[in-house]
């Protein structure tokens, strides 16, 4: 399997406090994550690369593409939005992560605004598994608790999921839904919510677990390409023409 992880990589150069967290970046941090559960072929890719490191080569030649995003969803160029939402719709599976959830990539996969009600004040955060037979939820337990994160509270405007996996509690008294799976064409969505920049989210086991597992279940299904437009009649059909 082929995996890319997409990073704008603007806090980490930008902000000392979040440098500390993740120096080499957070899409350095996914990457050990995915090869510390065995992942071998994980490459990144940041914003400011040139197409953001999204080619149509790589992008043909990824079967999951991890997303984080936050502060320059704007600069993200329209021609490589239309190009994953493409790949997407295509097989390629998509792991969308925290504040990527506003990205032009999943507003135009979900055909909604996205928003949501957020505030950062340091608090616990506790995710419920909803769904405890899903695969991305194997080994994880009634619940995650993480320290502290930065609230998302409903109404969160998304489609109903097809799977609602985790919800979350916040200590301020919010809930949210944290964990929802997609279907685009036929490319797998998995949208995970923790993972603000300055808190050490993603070194927690559990968080781990859920990220290795969503990029499993996302790897696209060995199914036939379906044929669309116009087609010839597999039998013949007495007395009609047809173009």
């Amino acid at each position: 399997m082929n995996i890319t992880i997409w990073n704008e990589y603007r806090h980490e150069q930008n902000n000392p406090n979040v440098a500390k967290v993740y120096p080499e970046g957070i899409h350095t941090q996914l990457a050990d994550i995915l090869d510390a559960y065995g992942y071998t072929n994980v490459r990144t890719a940041t914003l400011d690369e040139p197409e953001h490191g999204l080619s149509q080569e790589v992008l043909d030649a990824t079967d999951v593409l991890l997303w984080w995003g936050h502060k320059a969803h704007d600069e993200v160029n329209d021609e490589i939005v239309d190009r994953v939402v493409k790949r997407v719709l295509d097989g390629m599976g998509l792991i969308v992560l925290h504040s990527g959830h506003h990205s032009k990539i999943f507003r135009t996969l979900m055909g909604t605004t996205c928003d949501l009600k957020w505030r950062e004040a340091d608090e616990k955060e506790r995710l419920w598994v909803i769904d405890p037979s899903h695969p991305i939820c194997a080994d994880i337990g009634q619940y995650i608790e993480l320290e502290r994160e930065e609230m998302y509270g409903e109404h969160f405007d998304i489609p109903e999921p097809d799977k609602l996996l985790f919800v979350s509690w916040f200590e301020g008294g919010e809930v949210f839904r944290s964990g929802c799976t997609y279907q685009r064409g036929r490319g797998k969505i998995f949208y995970f919510r923790p993972g603000h920049e300055s808190y050490p989210t993603y070194y927690h086991h559990c968080i781990q677990k859920v990220i290795a597992n969503g990029v499993s279940w996302a790897t696209p299904s060995n199914t036939t390409k379906q044929q669309y437009g116009n087609v010839k009649p597999l039998e013949d059909i007495t007395g009609k023409e047809y173009e």
